[in-house]
């Protein structure tokens, strides 16, 4: 069972993005609540599996609660997973870099939003197939290489780790990563959970993100 703590300031949005999770027999919503700051009061008191937050929210918005459940700083992060109206760029980013797992469109189909849920949930990230061109312009050619120069990888990650890191920045999951790589899948994650402390990210969305940004694969055309 997937647990999720719905925050959205909207009454009718919250109460149907609540509906919509009771339908489904794998998800069981332990609150809803109407504002950043509650959402992180009740997320590090029930420790949800993921917390579905809007970003436009009275006192405490979704980004600056993001930051509070899952950023660098967090020692025992809470995935996040952004659901906005606003197609904005600054949102966008301001959300990855607070140590969200995933950013989705509140115009995305119910099945698409279920999917990005239960991906996040397993520690797998999402992101909306329409912003990931510009997620990766954003981070490879506006805002530049990151502190580690790609020629410095190897010293960092094992050969398996970069095969790993290669097919994860192809948008593979688990599985499809094991399968090309004749793995188990727990040997997959295992390799994960070892590799992105050694990156300094949090989730397999944020590890793609890091591929780009440090010029270890090129961004797609």
């Amino acid at each position: 069972m997937i647990r999720v703590v719905v925050a959205d300031d909207q009454a009718m949005v919250r109460a149907g993005l609540v509906t919509l999770l009771a339908a489904e027999p794998d998800f069981d919503v332990v609150a809803a609540v109407s504002d950043g700051l509650a959402a992180v009061t009740v997320a590090q008191q029930l420790r949800p599996d993921v917390v579905c937050m809007d970003i436009r929210m009275p006192g405490l918005d979704g980004i600056a609660a993001t930051l509070r459940l899952c950023g660098p700083e967090v020692s025992e992060p809470i995935p996040v997973l952004i659901l906005t109206t606003f197609d904005v760029d600054e949102y966008l980013f301001g959300a990855l870099e607070a140590g969200a797992s995933g950013f989705m469109l509140k115009d995305a189909e119910p099945e698409d939003l279920m999917a990005g849920l239960r991906a996040v949930a397993a520690g797998e990230g999402t992101i909306d197939q329409s912003l990931t061109r510009r997620v990766l312009r954003e981070v490879v050619v506006r805002r530049g290489s990151g502190p580690i120069a790609s020629g410095r990888v190897p010293d960092i990650l094992t050969p398996r780790e970069l095969d790993i890191l290669l097919l994860l920045a192809q948008g593979l999951s688990n599985e499809d990563i094991a399968g090309e790589l004749f793995l188990e899948v727990s040997t997959v994650k295992s390799h994960l959970a070892r590799m992105m402390p050694k990156l300094g990210v949090q989730s397999r969305l944020q590890a793609a993100v890091w591929a780009y940004r440090n010029r270890v694969v090129e961004i797609p055309d």
